[in-house]
This record gives C-alpha cells, structure tokens and sequence, in this order.
C-alpha cells in the first residue's frame, strides 16, 4: 500500500483565509483524479436523491438568479443584504419546516477608486486590485523583490515590495493554497512593520490572463498601514526579471480603501426537523457573500445553490430524516469570518440542540471528488460508514471556515471537494461569473451533498 502525503502550509494566518486541508493524508490514488460519485449507489433513497438531483436543474437556475440579478456581495454592501432576503424566499420555497435570520455585526469595507502605473524603465498601467482592508493612499517608490516573508527586513524601508512567490501546481490545487495565500494575508504588514511604502502581492493562482485576483490581508490594529494590491502574475514576474538582470523598477500606486462602522448582516438558516432525533443536527453550509468584483459564482454561490436544492430534493422526494438537517447559509466569510462564529456563539452543544456533524461547500461547482474529514477516530469512522455509499473516498484533514469554530467545538467537520483544477485561475477575480460554471457539474455536486445529507441525518 502506498500512502503519499499532501501537506499545505496553512502558517499562522487567520482560518478565515481558507480553512482547506492542513493535511490529507491520501490512501492510495490522488482522490481528486479517481473520485466520483456512486453509479448507482447500494443505497436505495441515495440514489433517488442523485438522479432527482441530476435531473433537476434547478440549482442552476437559482444560481443564474443570484449572479444576474444581484453579483457580487462584499460584506457590509446593499448587494449582500438582498442576497440575504432572496436566499430566505429560496429557502422558504424549497419546503423548509423552518426559515429563520440571525443578526450578525459585519466589517465595512469599501475599494474606492485605485490604479498602478510602472514608470522605469518603462511606463506601463498595471493590473491591480486592491486587497481587501488596504487604506487609501498614493505612493512612489522603487520596488523590491522577496519571495519569502522571512526576507522582509530594513531594507524595504522606504520601498515598494512585490512578493513574487508563484502558487504550486498540483491536484487538488487547493493543497498549494496557503502557502501562497499566507503573501496575501501577512506580506503587507510585515513590510509595514519595516517602513516599506506599500506592498504588491502576486495573484494567488497558477494561470493567469493579466487577471489580478482580490482578498483580504490583516493589518494589526494600531500597527502601521500601507497601501497593499494583487498584481497579475505576468506583471509580477516581468517586474521580477528586470530587478534580476540589475535595473530598477520604479512603480507609482493609488488605493481608495475605506473603513467604515460595522454594518448589519444576517445568517440564513432553514432545516427539515428530523421525526425521530431532532435535536440532532446536521449542518450543511455554505458562504453566502463574496467579493465585491466578478458575480461570486463559484465562491460562494455554487455553495449557497447546492445546499439550497439539497433540502428542496429531499423535501420533494418526501423523504423524512430522523435527525435535522439544518442548511446555514453564513454572512462575511470573505473579510471576517462573523458568521461563522456568531453561529457557533449561538448555537453551543446543549441539551436542547447538538451539532452532529457540519459540512460546508467552498470550493466551486466542480464535479464530486472526494470528502476530506476532521475529528475523533470515532466521529470519522462514523462518517466514512455514513459516507460509504456515495463512492467517494473520504480523506482527514480541513472541512472550512466557516465551520471551524463549530469544530472547536468539538463536531465533526467536513470539506466537499470537487474539481478545482480551474477553481483558482478566477478566484477573487472579476471572472468568477456565471459562464464559468458547468450546470451538469453542479448537478452533480448537488447530489452528493443532499445525498450525504440524507446519509448523516439517518446513519
């Protein structure tokens, strides 16, 4: 028996930056080559629930609707608050016993207007996106180049850093994940700590169209600020050479980012009541923000959609689940992560409710590959027995951030894994739109989730 190891390099950063798969310990074949989903499955309403879910469509439909008539939703936007009214209606219309909002303080950042330019040894607009907190400001300098953090000393005082470290190729991609994202999330405040003038991180991504890709980055509060942008992977490695063959590159920045008061946000919560266990709960989730450019299609509304028509499938088949299956749909994943722990804040293990298991979809509408676990020797034993008829193998590590905090808590979490060979070359980019997404792959995906769903509700 061969077992391979991936690792991912998650350091020190908040969990909230993607809580992935600190490890996945991998039993034989790469799951994300050889993983599908059951056909048929040995589970006779299993597989009712795969070929409803298949046959639907509607997952798709719902989607089309979110991205179109609503798109991106940042944390403390009006776009994020009518997703949540339109999420409720959903909800309400897939049959849910009970629908409920729960409040939820929010951070409130907004882009404003930015720009790049380099100016020697030639004058070139750069594609840039500001990152998610950067302060507003207009900065000159000469750039430095690092491709490590512990680099980063006095001698970018008075510079521009550009962190030029490229994203691993592998598969799953999301293994590579955050070792580069860990640029993103502390680079700028270490160069700030040191006087840097202002930071450019290379876009978190493998391929690349001259896309810059967004996310958050955390400055200490009372601690030193700079602006901090994405740059495209051409324009980083094209800098990179010139500084290697011994020219300068001189780089002017603009950011508009502002803070503003928290703002009121809300959870979206919905379940079927289990008839025989019902204060047993079994989550399933996804985010339902996203970043303020592209329409958020596949982080997070591939999610949103999939665990949406998990329930409305189950309900329409006129199954009826011993435990709860309870659906969360959690605000400010992106720039926070406020949801998720308002959530767990309220709903504690307790005699009159306990979380049996959560699961969260946050990694696009790719086709099912695999299941990767967390928590005792016990809970993930009863989750492979639950999860066995789907097919799909099932790994330890990660689940998501959203549900963390619960999993501190001590309940069994779980990642869904699909595809994502091409998940990163537009996330966080103005192309995570509805193009990009495969209905009959969504489908799919639809139908192991409200088949695991159903599987951990009667197991």
């Amino acid at each position: 028996m061969i077992v391979s190891v991936l690792l991912l390099a998650l350091g020190s950063f908040p969990v909230w930056a993607h809580d992935s798969t600190a490890s996945l310990p991998v039993d034989g074949p790469n799951p994300a080559v050889v993983g599908r989903l059951a056909d048929p499955s040995p589970d006779p309403d299993v597989q009712r629930i795969i070929e409803a879910a298949k046959a639907s469509g509607n997952d798709f439909l719902m989607l089309r609707e979110l991205c179109d008539s609503i798109g991106a939703r940042l944390a403390g936007s009006e776009a994020l608050e009518r997703s949540v009214e339109w999420a409720e209606k959903k909800l309400i219309e897939a049959g849910a016993d009970k629908v409920w909002l729960e409040s939820v303080n929010v951070p409130h950042w907004e882009r404003g207007v930015e720009s790049a330019q380099m100016l020697t040894p030639r004058e070139q607009e750069l594609n840039i996106l500001g990152l998610g907190g950067t302060p507003a400001g207009v900065v000159e300098g000469d750039v430095i180049v690092l491709d490590s953090l512990d680099d980063v000393d006095d001698r970018v005082a008075d510079k521009v850093v550009l962190f030029n470290r490229p994203m691993g190729e592998s598969i799953p991609t999301v293994v590579e994940y955050g070792a580069a994202v860990s640029f993103r999330v502390r680079g700028p405040a270490k160069a700030a700590e040191f006087g840097a003038l202002a930071a450019m991180v290379r876009s978190v991504t493998t391929r690349s169209l001259a896309s810059p890709h967004t996310g958050v980055t955390r400055f200490p509060e009372g601690g030193p600020t700079i602006p901090a942008v994405a740059v495209s992977t051409e324009a980083a490695d094209s800098m990179a050479r010139i500084v290697e063959d011994g020219s300068s590159v001189r780089v002017r920045i603009q950011t508009g980012g502002e803070w503003f008061e928290d703002a009121q946000s809300h959870n979206v919560i919905g379940e079927l009541r289990g008839i025989k266990k019902p204060r047993e709960i079994v989550l399933i989730g996804a985010h339902l923000d996203s970043w303020d450019v592209g329409q958020g299609a596949h982080d997070d509304g591939a999610g949103v959609v999939q665990v949406i028509e998990s329930l409305r499938i189950i309900r329409a088949l006129g199954l009826k689940p011993k435990r709860t299956i309870r659906v969360v749909l959690f605000t400010n994943e992106e720039n926070g992560l406020a949801g998720g722990k308002d959530y767990a804040a309220r709903h504690p293990p307790r005699r009159s409710e306990r979380h049996v298991a959560a699961m969260e979809s946050d990694l696009g509408g790719g086709a099912p590959r695999f299941w990767s676990a967390g928590g005792t020797p016990e809970q993930l034993e009863w989750f492979r027995t639950a999860a066995a008829p789907l097919g799909m193998p099932v790994v330890e590590g990660g689940g998501g951030a959203d549900i963390r905090p619960l999993a501190d808590q001590g309940v069994l979490r779980i990642g869904f894994r699909p595809d994502d060979a091409g998940y990163f070359d537009i996330h966080h980019t103005a192309a995570d739109t509805l193009d990009k997404i495969d209905p009959q792959a969504l489908a799919e995906s639809t139908a192991a989730i409200a088949a695991l769903a159903w599987r951990m509700a009667n197991q």
